[in-house]
């Protein structure tokens, strides 16, 4: 099976993915929610709560599982995607675009190098 790996994000080994604009927006890779199947509920931090790189900042639940989510990189939370929580199945739907979780404005630039370029996260999924 062939997942989506859009050339224009940098993706955590545990499947999140940020594409850098103004600031970073942060979701689950298209492979993630394949895993997942029918996400039913998204957990997601508050705007203005401060995320560190690595750590669980929300929880996606599925029909098969509950997943943490990790932060990719350091930053604030500017805004949260609303959206998701009358309709969680926006993150299978479009898990690049209207299923997007948060946008972060990045303490540290410098952590989007330490993150898998897309070939290296297709190496991971295939």
């Amino acid at each position: 099976m062939s997942f989506d790996v859009p050339d224009d994000c940098r993706y955590l080994d545990s499947h999140e993915w940020v594409r850098q604009a103004d600031d970073a927006t942060i979701g689950i890779s298209d492979f993630a929610q394949d895993e997942l199947g029918d996400v039913v509920f998204v957990e997601l931090p508050d705007e203005g709560e401060e995320l560190t790189a690595g750590e669980e900042f929300g929880v996606v639940e599925s029909i098969k599982a509950v997943s943490d989510i990790y932060a990719p990189v350091s930053g604030t939370v500017t805004a949260v995607n609303d959206a998701l929580f009358d309709e969680p199945e926006l993150v299978n739907d479009d898990p690049y675009g209207d299923g997007w979780l948060l946008a972060l404005e990045v303490a540290d630039e410098s952590e989007l190098d330490d993150l898998l370029s897309p070939d290296e996260y297709r190496d991971q999924i295939a």
